[in-house]
């Protein structure tokens, strides 16, 4: 197989370039008006002047499948239609539906018997209303196409004639919404052909024309037009509740590109600037590479490294993920000269891929009961989580269940009743961390009862394998695997707070408990050597530390409170994750002072990572050792728990580069490890961003999973970059 870079003429790479610097001016303009976006980079193109008037069920809000089926229906043949005159696509999206109409969910279906203990605990993500975190089967809709579609929702609105037509209802208006899009499109193309005097233009706006006018009858039959039916998809997609994820990009669109190429009908280079329309269009979530289900194939194929180049020579944010794993004997060293690939690529950009592990995301998935082999189906679909395309409903990245308040709380408890030691501590952090967990799982139970009649999957189930069989949403039976996420958060700061206690006030009676409580209460105030005295201990990530001992335990118990039991009244199934996303900041934000010595407000620690500048006048810093704490605390049921790396160019330079990156990434996928996300930039060029962030427009960054421009991000997300980098 050929593993080389594709060859790029200089108009192809212009239009790849010019591609870029339309990304940049759109994106100035996004934060101009909206100010600092610390998310995904989403594409939208903010038009200004675009307004819409919603039609709305009697409480003021829209919620039901029909009413929402018939909103969206007339918010896309209402928002303005696009496309960039160097794209090979047509297609843009204004923003997300909930800025411009009330979606809700009826007060009388809300859980409102937990919203004291959500209140007490600062709950803010509870999991309950949650959309989107879920993957769709693309092959679905590029075998059926959009009319296709329609037919199938007709089909079985007719065979299985509900009584509450609601759910058919909704699906059909969206489907004939997005059907008049397209054709919109393709008239807008039309025109813009007819207005064209430069010939490549001229000839490009006549195919998107082509295309989109086919799409509206047909399913797919070529790269470019499957790759247009995609971009539909994401518009649409992002519209409704920011869903983000597309599935494994390679296997996708591989017979479309090999066909067409083995047909002289499309060129590499053509296809690079297709796939680089694609990412300029949305940040959606892909994956290249990986197994078989069968464990026994690569399916690394051509396409991947044509997909990687589009990436590479588009440089905007894009959430693209390979799957790493351990070489299979007896085949070709295709996938790991794909790593290989992605590794320079990462060095070169500063930025690049995230790289998803195989043996904890399918090893780990098996824990839960099911085979081995639908661990290897799962994919990278967004920050951190993976699921199976079109069967899976996770919900990962949806819940936190910040630990750190259950600390909280139980020293409040020792405080109250003067019964002082860490058997007691131990006690009620964990009876307070159960009834956080327990909140969630009764919370998920409610949304299990009442999305489809609120805010269901409406975009998602069209690319769902039986919701539309059975017109049930996905959240509510549509689909077969039904394993809802809960993520523990603040696992450093509880790990080194025990380990602090323990040390500092247990066994070497330097701080007495009622010290300690005065130091939480006060923050400190006026006592910096006492609490650089309970910082200064080896802290999570120290090897053989009590700080590590106490992690585990955590884990542990956190992990059997998921597992240990299913939600309470319909017994779904419940799987751990421990991650933060970059809401460490927030989280924070409402704590209290903490016995690791962290300040009230501060941050919290990242998902199970240790805290930054752990290692200091401990060990000499490695990648390595800060990879072995993430890869022993991972939560094991296959949902990823990240491990960033913020590594600077010298180092690189000077520590055997791209080998020894490529060595790390194998390493910790080996140890159990599930996701890296790597940045790789000059200390001195990131400071010097972070002082001026307008100064360096196009610097690009991996934040917890998703990318991002640096300078759209605010200080206090650009900050925790800093703070990760400074202390590698």
């Amino acid at each position: 197989m050929n593993t080389e870079k594709v060859v790029m003429s200089q108009a192809v790479t212009d239009r790849i370039m010019r591609l870029h610097d339309s990304k940049l001016a759109i994106n100035d303009k996004k934060i101009a008006r909206h100010g600092s976006i610390d998310i995904d980079d989403h594409g939208f193109i903010d038009f200004e002047d675009f307004t819409f008037k919603a039609e709305c069920a009697p409480d003021g809000k829209v919620h039901g499948c029909a009413l929402i089926g018939r909103n969206l229906r007339r918010f896309l043949n209402e928002m303005p239609k696009y496309i960039n005159p160097d794209s090979a696509l047509a297609t843009c999206w204004v923003g997300t539906f909930d800025r411009f109409v009330p979606l809700g969910i009826a007060e009388e279906d809300k859980p409102k018997e937990l919203a004291e203990t959500i209140k007490k605990y600062r709950i803010t993500q509870a999991g309950f209303g949650a959309m989107n975190h879920l993957c769709p089967d693309m092959e679905i809709g590029l075998s059926e196409g959009w009319q296709g579609l329609l037919e199938k929702i007709r089909h079985y609105r007719k065979k299985n004639r509900p009584a509450d037509p609601d759910f058919y209802e909704g699906e059909e208006q969206l489907a004939l919404g997005i059907l008049e899009w397209v054709e919109a499109h393709g008239k807008l193309a039309e025109e813009l052909a007819e207005q064209e005097s430069d010939p490549f233009r001229k000839k490009n706006y006549e195919e998107i024309a082509k295309i989109n006018f086919a799409l509206t009858k047909r399913p797919p039959e070529t790269f470019r037009e499957a790759v247009q039916f995609l971009a539909h998809f994401q518009s649409v997609d992002r519209t409704y509740f920011a869903g983000g994820a597309l599935g494994a990009l390679d296997t996708l669109l591989e017979d479309y590109f090999e066909r067409d190429i083995a047909a002289g009908a499309l060129t590499e280079e053509e296809a690079v600037w297709i796939l680089a329309s694609l990412f300029f269009n949305d940040t959606h979530y892909t994956q290249i590479g990986g197994l078989t289900p069968a464990g026994d194939r690569e399916v690394t194929s051509r396409l991947s490294f044509v997909i990687l180049d589009a990436m590479h020579l588009l440089h905007i944010p894009t959430n693209l993920g390979i799957r790493v794993h351990a070489p299979i004997e007896g085949q070709s060293d295709v996938a790991e000269a794909l790593l290989r690939r992605a590794v320079e690529y990462t060095i070169a950009d500063g930025y690049g891929v995230c790289y998803s592990l195989e043996k904890g995301i399918a090893e780990g998935f098996a824990k839960n009961g099911f085979p081995v082999e639908l661990g290897r189906m799962r994919v990278k679909c967004g920050c951190n989580w993976v699921a199976i395309p079109g069967r899976e409903y996770p919900l990962q990245d949806v819940t936190r269940v910040n630990m750190a308040v259950a600390l909280h709380y139980a020293l409040d408890d020792l405080q109250k009743d003067g019964n002082c030691s860490m058997e007691r501590l131990w006690e009620r952090f964990c009876a307070h961390l159960a009834t956080m967990v327990d909140c969630i799982k009764k919370g998920y139970d409610r949304h299990y009862e009442i999305m489809q009649r609120n805010l269901p999957e409406i975009v998602l189930n069209l690319f769902m394998h039986g919701t539309i069989e059975r017109g049930l949403n996905c959240s509510n039976g549509g689909v077969d695997i039904l394993d809802l996420n809960i993520d523990g958060i603040a696992l450093a700061t509880v790990a080194d707070s025990f380990a602090a206690i323990q040390q500092r006030v247990v066994e070497e009676e330097k701080i007495s408990w009622d010290r300690l409580f005065t130091l939480l209460q006060t923050n400190y105030e006026g006592a910096e050597r006492e609490r650089l005295m309970l910082k200064n201990i080896r802290r999570f990530g120290s090897p053989e530390s009590m700080a590590e001992e106490w992690a585990v335990r955590i884990r542990d118990y956190f992990v059997s409170l998921c597992k240990g039991s299913p939600t309470p009244k319909h017994h779904l199934m419940v799987v751990p994750g421990m991650f933060s996303h970059g809401d460490v900041y927030a989280y924070g934000r409402t704590l209290e002072a903490t016995p690791n010595g962290r300040f009230a407000g501060e941050p919290i620690s990242h998902s199970s990572e240790p805290d930054p500048g752990f290692a200091r006048g401990v060990d000499t810093f490695s990648p390595a050792l800060k990879a072995n704490a993430v890869a022993l605390t991972q939560a094991g049921y296959g949902n990823s728990a990240p491990l960033h790396l913020d590594i600077d160019t010298g180092l690189v330079e000077n520590g055997g580069g791209v080998d020894a990156l490529v060595a790390l990434i194998h390493a910790h996928e080996q140890a159990g490890g599930t996701l890296i996300n790597m940045n790789c930039v000059s200390k001195e060029k990131l400071l010097a961003a972070h002082e001026d962030p307008a100064s360096y427009p196009d610097l690009v960054v991996r934040v917890t999973g998703y990318s991002a421009f640096f300078a759209s991000l605010s200080k206090e997300y650009r900050q925790q970059i800093v703070d990760r980098f400074l202390s590698a």
